[in-house]
């Protein structure tokens, strides 16, 4: 009998996302807090919810794709599914302090 990938863990898909940048502004999506939140099934697949830095980004339809081709990489990943949200509204208090730091936030 075959052994069932295991599922990555949300630290593991976190790390893949952190390799996804905003053309924008020189941080990854998630210290920039644009990822909301990750939802890891059983059998690994991936659910992540997502917002934009602005609702009218000139990248707004290839964002979630880039995020998706990332969680897709992780090993142990199944279907990916990236929703994009806007409700609540990105501000910079979402960034995380690293990210504050690099754009001269502090």
């Amino acid at each position: 009998m075959a052994k069932a990938n295991k599922a990555p863990s949300e630290q593991t898909v976190i790390e893949a996302l952190k390799k996804v940048f905003d053309p924008e502004i020189p941080v990854n999506v998630y210290d920039l807090g644009l990822i909301y939140n990750i939802d890891i099934s059983g059998r690994g697949d991936i659910e992540i919810t997502m917002t934009l830095t602005n609702p009218n980004c000139p990248v707004a339809d290839q964002m979630p794709e880039k995020v998706a081709a990332a969680a897709r990489g992780v090993k142990g990943a199944g279907k990916v599914n990236v929703r994009l949200v806007f409700d609540p509204p990105w501000n910079k208090e979402m960034m995380s302090e690293a990210a504050m730091l690099e754009l001269g936030l502090f």
